[in-house]
């Protein structure tokens, strides 16, 4: 939901039916709209009504509400999480498009975040009334942010040092966080605390796109770590865990329509170098997913793809979530206004590639 689209009055380019999303080209309106189909294509722009306690519900069967995106996303992404897989959820977009909006939310209009973790606790908490003796159930939370290819621990700004917290490689688990700390939380009220603790301590900068507000300039990884500890049939010990990672990626923008110069103009370029990596890897995966084939003469070639993980710190903390153990679902936000054509072309274009990667999910 991006209002300060409405409030100039730009045109709109984006138009979506069922699961196709159709761009035009505002300077060519005669050409056919490109289009693209996705599992889900939500419209959260106009078409609201905003009740007493702020909550912005659909006026008419166009607009998708929080919870109606939560329970197509969120829901699926815990049900996996039950049964043992690790799953992730990140969205992509540029700059005030609504990724922020989609995964954290705004007062009663709760994101898929919170929301997630309120149906968790709630799961846990029904379970835990006829649990056996030996089923516990443990959650625990982190919370970090990559700014300028510097990762910091959001609940827990102590470990701020020169260069950051480190990024080492495990021979079996991958990349990970050294010295990054996690949280024990026994309820959604003290997860919510903690998140919203994290959330105060991001990096933000005034940014101008239609006049100056605040935007987040880093990428934000929120970790539910969730174990599950009972016995089976047998009364063998068994113990499911897993990670659940919600990624807000900071938005990519070209530099003139913010006004961006100094360090602006240097974080800008930081993000956008990330996202290209990511795009990137996006890229080869979705090749390899396809099974890319050369053909030279009358012969057949199989070509040997790279995926470029070590490129970006971003790249290496999501290499489990795209191309390794995870269930994972992709965001992507878009502007529906004509200025901003060539970057929700751009996000489309991103995301019609990222649904081709086949991850191979197993139980923990």
């Amino acid at each position: 939901y991006n209002q300060r689209e409405k409030s100039r009055n730009a045109s709109l380019i984006i138009q979506m039916n069922g699961k196709s999303t159709e761009i035009k080209d505002p300077e060519n309106p005669s050409a056919e709209p490109r289009k693209f189909a996705f599992d889900h294509s939500y419209w959260s722009h106009d078409e609201f009504t905003e009740r007493d306690d702020g909550y912005l519900e659909p006026a008419s069967s166009k607009y998708d509400d929080q919870l109606k995106v939560f329970n197509d996303l969120g829901k699926g992404v815990l049900e996996n999480a039950w049964q043992g897989y690790n799953c992730s959820l990140f969205a992509y977009g540029q700059t005030g498009s609504g990724k922020s909006y989609s995964m954290v939310g705004y007062g009663n209009n709760k994101g898929i975040v919170p929301l997630a973790c309120e149906d968790l606790f709630k799961g846990i908490a029904d379970k835990r009334v006829n649990a056996k003796k030996d089923e516990e159930y443990q959650v625990t939370l982190s919370m970090l942010e990559i700014y300028n290819e510097q990762v910091r621990d959001l609940l827990n700004t102590k470990t701020l040092q020169k260069g950051g917290l480190k990024v080492r490689q495990h021979p079996t688990k991958g990349f990970y966080v050294e010295a990054q700390t996690t949280w024990p939380v026994n309820s959604y009220d003290e997860i919510n605390n903690k998140i919203n603790e994290g959330t105060r301590n991001r990096t933000v900068t005034p940014l101008y796109i239609l006049y100056f507000i605040y935007f987040s300039r880093a990428h934000t990884i929120v970790a539910v770590s969730f174990v599950q500890k009972s016995s089976n049939d047998l009364g063998q010990n068994m113990t499911k865990t897993s990670v659940i990672n919600l990624v807000d990626l900071a938005g990519s923008e070209r530099a003139e329509s913010t006004g961006a110069t100094g360090d602006r103009l240097k974080e800008g370029s930081a993000i956008n170098q990330s996202l290209s990596s990511l795009g990137n890897c996006i890229k080869a995966l979705a090749d390899i997913s396809m099974g890319k084939k050369k053909v030279v003469g009358n012969k057949l070639y199989l070509t040997l793809i790279s995926v470029p993980f070590r490129d970006s710190v971003l790249t290496k903390l999501l290499q489990n979530a795209l191309g390794g153990n995870s269930k994972t679902v992709m965001i992507a936000a878009l502007s529906p206004a004509d200025i901003n054509y060539d970057e929700t072309l751009s996000t489309l274009r991103f995301a019609d590639r990222a649904k081709a990667i086949k991850t191979q999910a197993i139980v923990n």
